[in-house]
């Protein structure tokens, strides 16, 4: 009895076995020979491929989202250390601008011509200016330590801006040649004449028109604009032969013998940065 069940079992297992080879053999030959799969194929196949695009598209989206994010924040981090870099190089281009502006005007004063072979040179810059005296003072960084004596008179590349007044250790005073106080000292000065050469004083100054007074010259030569203004030596302090600037017109007194001569300064009197100290050679 038990062996016939076992053979009952092997046979229906034979048959499902062949019934199995035959619908898989008719569907390989349906499927050859329609341009379609059959109905239950198609929806089988059409379930897992509508589940394959979901799939992909969540992950395509998640994908992207994460690539975005990581763009943006490389691209934030780019322009943070871009906009440093250009601060930085605007820092460096006006530091550069200020010591280009500092040298060009040291190397003039090294190279001022004309100076007199008998009087020696000190290089100094402008430490102080106070805007009370703009036009009276200033302070240099140069003082007895380096020869820098009273009343040596004081020049840039230009010309003859003032002179010394004061001298400490390691910085002098300086009094310029706008200043029109009442104790300020007296440059004397020559221009040329039509004729012969006039010498007068620097005696004031007009500041609304920026223009130096040689006052009461009593010489009746007549006197181009544009002629130089030159120191003349007198008094044997300040040297012969300096800059002080060119006429810029006369004009009678009201005595009617002599005239006032205005004088346009070489020198930029608001822009003195470095200046140069001329006084007699020990």
């Amino acid at each position: 009895m038990h062996k016939f069940f076992s053979s009952r079992k092997l046979v229906i297992i034979v048959v499902c076995l062949i019934i199995g080879l035959g619908l898989i053999s008719g569907s390989v030959a349906v499927g050859k020979n329609r341009a379609t799969p059959p109905l239950i194929q198609q929806v089988g196949n059409d379930v897992v491929g509508f589940g394959d695009r979901i799939v992909s598209i969540s992950a395509n989206g998640v994908g992207s989202l994460f690539g975005a994010t990581g763009n943006l924040l490389n691209t934030y981090q780019e322009n943070n250390h871009l906009k440093g870099q250009v601060e930085q190089l605007a820092q460096t281009q006006v530091k550069n601008q200020a010591l280009e502006n500092e040298n060009t005007k040291l190397r003039q004063q090294l190279d001022i011509k004309g100076t007199p072979t008998d009087y020696k040179s000190i290089n100094a810059s402008v430490i102080t200016r106070t805007p009370s005296s703009w036009l009276n003072q200033l302070i240099i960084n140069k003082g007895s330590a380096s020869g820098v004596q009273k009343n040596m008179s004081v020049i840039v590349n230009s010309g003859l801006v003032g002179r010394v007044a004061e001298v400490n250790k390691t910085n002098s005073k300086v009094e310029l040649i706008t200043d029109k106080g009442d104790n300020a000292s007296r440059f004397s000065v020559q221009v040329q004449g039509q004729k012969k050469v006039v010498n007068g004083l620097i005696d004031g100054y007009n500041r609304d028109t920026n223009e130096l007074v040689m006052g009461s010259v009593t010489n009746q030569d007549k006197i181009k604009t544009g002629t130089k203004v030159m120191t003349n030596g007198l008094g044997g302090v300040t040297p012969k032969g300096l800059f002080v600037g060119k006429v810029a017109g006369t004009k009678q007194n009201s005595d009617g013998i002599s005239e006032k001569v205005n004088i346009k300064p070489a020198a930029n009197m608001d822009d003195i940065e470095a200046v140069t100290v001329i006084g007699k050679k020990d």
